[in-house]
């Protein structure tokens, strides 16, 4: 069997379909804008792991759309508050994949970082390590 896209080329398409905010850029707007929700769609061990971005909140990939869909029982209403969505994953890919979908659900203003939280450390931006406990969302 043969593939008709791999994942190089979906990331690729991605990118070219949303909007991307360096990493730089990101960290000043974490800084300036306290109305910017930025979410982080790792899977839990990697958040454990690496720690995350002060404030943001975890929906991992997995689940993105469920937590976005008031129509679903994992809804997360913060996705509708109409603030600015900032997504990332771990290098860019996952979260350029996952604005796409979103544009594609509907919602508007968001973005993602490109580089992800490597890029974000790399900048020199504020991480903080989690416990499992902490990252539960109720």
């Amino acid at each position: 069997m043969t593939l008709q896209k791999g994942f190089k080329q979906l990331v690729a398409e991605a990118n070219a379909a949303v909007d991307t905010v360096p990493a730089a850029e990101a960290i000043q707007t974490w800084v300036n804008r306290a109305d910017v929700i930025f979410v982080d769609i790792r899977d839990l061990p990697e958040l454990e792991r690496d720690g995350k971005i002060p404030g943001a909140i975890h929906a991992s990939r997995g689940m993105l759309e469920f937590h976005v869909d008031p129509e679903s029982p994992y809804h997360k209403e913060v996705f509708m508050s109409g603030k600015p969505i900032l997504l990332y994953c771990a290098s860019g890919g996952r979260s350029a994949l996952a604005v796409q979908r979103l544009q594609e659900m509907g919602l508007s203003g968001v973005a993602h970082i490109g580089g992800g939280i490597k890029a974000w450390k790399e900048a020199n931006g504020p991480v903080e390590r989690l416990s499992a406990e902490v990252l539960k969302v109720k």
